[in-house]
């Protein structure tokens, strides 16, 4: 019994790194960047991940980051001016960043919208998004933020652009919608 048990969970392990692998496969194949372009793009950003770790005014948890062809993009809160400057910084000093932009809310203490609220609006606008047949969604991280919706990635035109940024902006709740989608060339 006690050996079933151990390859039981054996074959469960390894079902979920197939999986994992599986859906990194994918996302790769349909990505509009060349491989290289995705391994110098995630080369870039665990650059700024590391940098934003070692650094004792970033709260790393707070800001995500993103990087589509060296273009990197900082989306978060920050509790100080000096924080979002500091992080703009650090970023902008990784080799191969070719600029950086960010979108960054100061951090509230008494918000409306927190993480529940955050996590209905992601829901709902990847729920639209992927249910646009003409749209491709799996180009296009959504990042939610004190109810305000952030689009992010590469697209093949700006009819994509504009149907994904009218899908967020019609999900109930949504208090803005920022898009930094881009056509990739």
């Amino acid at each position: 019994m006690h050996l079933y048990c151990r390859g039981f969970y054996i074959i469960l392990i390894l079902g979920i790194l197939m999986t994992g692998c599986i859906t990194d496969i994918y996302k790769s194949a349909v990505d509009e960047r060349s491989l290289g372009e995705q391994y110098d793009d995630q080369a870039i950003t665990m650059s700024i991940r590391k940098k934003f770790t070692e650094d004792e005014k970033i709260k790393y948890f707070d800001i995500s980051t993103y990087v589509y062809n060296g273009h990197v993009y900082l989306v978060g809160e920050y509790e100080t001016v000096d924080q979002k400057n500091q992080a703009v910084k650090l970023a902008g000093q990784v080799e191969g960043v070719k600029s950086v932009t960010d979108y960054f809310l100061p951090k509230k203490k008494d918000e409306t919208c927190g993480t529940t609220a955050n996590l209905k609006l992601l829901a709902k606008v990847k729920k639209d998004l992927i249910g646009d047949g003409n749209i491709s969604s799996t180009q296009i991280e959504v990042k939610a933020l004190q109810c305000n919706i952030i689009l992010l990635g590469l697209v093949s035109s700006a009819d994509e652009i504009n149907k994904a940024t009218a899908h967020a902006k019609a999900v109930e709740g949504v208090r803005s919608v920022k898009s930094f989608l881009k056509i990739q060339k």
